[in-house]
């Protein structure tokens, strides 16, 4: 049964329909047009039967009211509606004229009345009448400020449809481009010159979900005008303004281009007897040749509209003259949507995930108080099982479950992250299942529950459940947020796993040595159970030493002497431990310890030994009390973690407060999952588009940066790398 969350909240929470956007691009068909000396945005609207404005919104790269340069290549959308435009045949080119008018707005012949059903969405609506939602909104004002709902009556206009003439795509005008190794989508466009969504319109089949591309695939682009990538590319010049004192020495020294040419791309100046002050001329633009455009040698953004080139450069951290040697299209000016390449190791105020230049986005300056989510919490808290009239019992049951262990602590520290985005303004609605760890049971909750109105599912823990929510929310394309560990045989496309997985731990450790590394004396110690894991630190240290574990029935360890001849004296001797068996390690951190006390104390022994120990995952037996933390101190005990220790925030403060006691480590993480959800939904209410543009995020002891699998859900790749220092649980130093 539900849990009542008036229980929780003084004030009642505002149900959101949570209507789901999908592209209607696929039943569009296009062509492409290069542009002539002369040509303006109006003329070609007129010569394809389009709007200026059908053209503008699928080539961002123009702006409305500019002049738009020869032989830049333009999607062109076949079919669409045609608006009139007067033309004052003395206003040179219209551009003056097209400056001051907007596309005029088409009017409705009539009106249908439409009732609304249950579960009708705003989409399906405009959907079945062939109108776009704003058409919708337009005529029934009321949905700008309230949800849609059941009973509803709504107008729905009626537009007079003129058939479109055949014009079919030239394929002549199109190349047929093979994704190499190491290249993006980001990177492609930039080839070609072109917005990632003029490459979508070329290419519906484009995933609009993630933006994965496999090496071999094929997409259709435009070929530049009269060549080829591979041949030669369009000329592209600068306009130059002569100086003072200005001579053809100082012109070809400073531009790298002979004089003779200068002179022949610009007539006047033989005209008016040479170079005079205030000329302005023509200047050819010397490509560099950039080697291969992939992610190996770049970085790639893509830029937002009104962008200017201080905020650009302060951003990317670079100046103004290195951005246009590395993309001399930006001399013909800054305009959005294009795409520009970044040295690899640029720095800057952004983030970059998969070669793409991301903006650092404040999502609590962000926050739309429009937007209203709606959570649904899936948790086993077998209150069936609980005698709530017997304190004793509970406890009892609290400490010997860990499913309850888990669900309470999650649950009590998501509803802090409630009350904490209540106070930014953002109502939110909550709904609780106890699904009790019975798949028939979460069954019987879908079943009851409308998931076409929930912004996202938090929850169940086990896996059974967890797939058969996954598959029925994939239905109506909500997130499903799995918050603790959790592995799948299942394709789950619409899975927040939020838990770091080993693996990209494993690796985040491999990656923090490597950089750290200088001249240390790397040792491996892993079980049987941890050969591949061994193998993996030897490719990545093909110099690390290995110290075999003696295996027998009833005992485990390592040779105290083999592993004496292993160690330096003269560098710090870095020994990674890998294993699940809490004897090993304590006997091995025992011997270790052992070895570093000879440096600690070196009146007690001739040695001089620096020993530090790493493991790439630490799993429950680092834990076990027969392990020595001051052992583990000594030795500078460095792994990775999905989580850190809490610092005294307000969320402490608020849960103290709240339930009396601390926060363990299952609350903190149901506080910080919960925030960055809600946060997330109160910037877009939609979680898999904001995971394409919010990079890393961090709250209280945990961090959240989800990238989208082409085969599956969205992983989160976010870490800390820890250290025990002076009895202490730390960051270790970047």
């Amino acid at each position: 049964m539900g849990i009542d969350m008036d229980q929780f909240f003084k004030n009642s929470l505002v149900l959101l329909l949570f209507v789901m956007l999908s592209s209607t691009v696929m039943a569009q068909k296009f062509t492409t047009h290069a542009v002539k000396e002369g040509e303006t945005l109006e003329s070609i609207s007129k010569q394809y039967k389009v709007t200026p404005y059908s053209i503008l919104s699928y080539n961002k790269e123009i702006k409305q009211g500019e002049a738009i340069r020869p032989n830049t290549v333009l999607v062109i959308p076949l079919g669409a509606k045609v608006s009139v435009i007067s033309v004052d045949p003395k206003v040179e080119n219209n551009q003056t004229l097209f400056e001051k008018k907007e596309p005029v707005q088409e009017e409705p012949i009539g009106f249908t009345n439409h009732k609304v059903r249950k579960r009708e969405t705003l989409y399906g609506i405009s959907q079945r009448y062939h109108i776009s939602e704003d058409e919708i909104k337009k005529y029934n004002s009321e949905l700008y400020s309230s949800q849609l709902k059941k009973g509803m009556k709504l107008r729905i206009p009626k537009f007079r449809r003129v058939k479109p003439e055949e014009n079919p795509i030239n394929e002549d005008d199109y190349e047929i481009y093979t994704v190499a190794p190491k290249e993006t989508r980001w990177s492609i466009a930039h080839k070609y010159g072109i917005t990632i969504d003029s490459m979508l319109v070329l290419n519906p089949g484009l995933s609009k979900v993630t933006n994965y591309l496999a090496q071999g695939q094929e997409l259709r682009m435009p070929k530049p005008p009269g060549s080829t990538l591979k041949g030669q590319e369009t000329q592209l010049y600068q306009s130059y303004t002569v100086p003072a004192k200005m001579n053809f020495y100082r012109l070809e020294k400073q531009f790298n281009v002979k004089s003779d040419e200068i002179v022949r791309l610009n007539p006047e100046i033989a005209e008016r007897g040479g170079l005079k002050e205030g000329m302005v001329i023509r200047i050819p633009v010397i490509r560099v040749d950039p080697g291969e455009v992939n992610t190996d040698n770049f970085i790639f953004y893509e830029v937002k509209p009104k962008q200017t080139e201080f905020s650009l450069t302060r951003k990317l951290g670079i100046t103004y003259k290195e951005l246009l040697d590395l993309n001399p299209d930006l001399r013909e000016g800054l305009k959005a949507g294009m795409v520009l390449k970044l040295p690899k190791n640029q720095t800057g105020n952004f983030e970059v995930r998969n070669s793409l230049v991301l903006d650092k986005i404040n999502l609590l300056d962000s926050i739309n108080p429009i937007n209203r989510p709606k959570l649904v919490f899936l948790f086993p808290f077998r209150l069936d099982r609980l005698d709530l009239k017997n304190k004793e019992s509970v406890m009892e049951n609290i400490e010997d479950r860990n499913s309850l262990k888990y669900s309470l602590g999650l649950y009590s520290g998501a509803l802090i992250a409630i009350d904490s985005i209540a106070k930014l303004g953002i109502s939110v609605d909550v709904k609780t299942y106890d699904n009790q760890l019975d798949l028939s049971r979460t069954k019987k909750i879908l079943s009851d529950e409308n998931l076409a109105n929930v912004s996202a599912i938090v929850g169940p823990l086990d896996l059974p459940s967890l797939k058969e929510v996954a598959v029925r929310a994939a239905q109506y394309e909500v997130p499903v947020i799995a918050p603790i560990p959790a592995k799948s045989d299942l394709s789950l496309g619409n899975v927040f796993f939020s838990y770091t997985s080993e693996d990209v731990l494993r690796d985040r450790m491999l990656s923090y040595v490597e950089e750290k590394l200088t001249d240390e004396n790397i040792i491996i110690i892993a079980d049987e159970k941890s050969q591949a894991t061994k193998a993996l630190i030897l490719e990545k240290f093909p110099k690390a030493k290995i110290l075999e574990v003696k295996e027998e029935e009833k005992n485990i360890g390592i040779n105290r002497d083999k592993l004496a001849t292993l160690l330096s004296e003269d560098v710090e001797n870095w020994v990674f431990v890998e294993t699940g068996n809490f004897k090993l390690i304590a006997s091995i951190v025992s011997i270790l310890n052992a070895f570093k006390a000879s440096l600690l104390n070196p009146e007690t022994s001739t040695q001089k030994i620096d020993v530090r120990m790493f493991t790439t995952n630490k799993n429950s037996a680092f834990d076990n009390d027969i392990i020595s933390s001051t052992h583990l101190s000594n030795l500078h005990f460095t792994y990775p973690s999905v989580y850190r220790e809490a610092e005294n925030s307000g969320f402490i403060k608020a849960y103290s407060k709240r339930f009396g006691d601390e926060p363990d480590r299952y609350a903190v993480r149901g506080f910080d999952l919960t925030y960055d959800l809600l946060l997330k939904l109160a910037y877009k209410n939609n979680l898999m588009d904001v995971s394409k543009i919010i990079g890393e995020t961090e709250y209280a002891g945990n961090k959240f940066s989800y990238e989208k699998d082409m085969s599956s859900g969205y992983f989160n790749q976010a870490s800390y790398i820890m250290t025990i220092d002076s009895l202490r649980v730390v960051q270790a130093l970047k």
